[in-house]
């Protein structure tokens, strides 16, 4: 009987972690910046007027990063709901257009809008990969002193939206004009 007892014991523990496996929600994915410093870019602007942005531009500003390509699918389905949220506040998205080529790009923000305060460009990668991205879309919450504060995998969602980053925003911006007051 005891020689049974070690492998039914083994064969608990393995189904109690698949159990708690099962209670996690797939989309979301953990992230190493989370509570961290944003990863220092200084990348060109999609106009190809010369022009750069660094990380250092945005100190003292909440702002979202969204990483997307022309070629993605998910992108566009999330697209809309950024071009609205533009319109409807002052918190700067930058977009971070990844892997893609510029001129297409380009084509795909002339036809559904741009969103963005500025759009770099990241053609082979490496500032997303500093990000951690896993695949695109993504978007990155980051506060005033530049620490990542959210990050979203895959598109944006109304309830996403609504339930987390903009009661995020709010409480960052409101942290923010509290310690210009100090």
């Amino acid at each position: 009987m005891t020689r049974f007892l070690l492998p039914f014991a083994v064969f608990i523990a393995i189904g109690l972690a698949l159990m708690a496996g099962l209670r996690r929600d797939p989309h979301e994915l953990p992230s190493a910046l989370i509570g961290k410093p944003a990863p220092a870019f200084e990348l060109p602007v999609l106009e190809a007027d010369g022009r750069t942005v660094r990380a250092s531009d945005m100190r003292g500003k909440v702002w979202m990063l969204n990483v997307w390509a022309s070629w993605c699918g998910p992108c566009q389905l999330e697209h809309p709901l950024l071009v609205d949220f533009a319109k409807r506040t002052r918190v700067p998205i930058v977009g971070l257009n990844y892997k893609d080529k510029p001129e297409a790009a380009r084509a795909w923000l002339q036809r559904l809008g741009n969103p963005y305060t500025a759009t770099m460009v990241d053609v082979d990668g490496r500032t997303g990969i500093d990000f951690g991205v896993y695949g695109v879309p993504e978007t990155f919450v980051i506060d005033a002193k530049g620490i990542v504060r959210y990050r979203q995998a895959g598109p944006l969602t109304a309830e996403a939206l609504q339930q987390r980053v903009l009661p995020l925003l709010r409480q960052l911006n409101e942290d923010r004009a509290a310690d210009a007051q100090l």
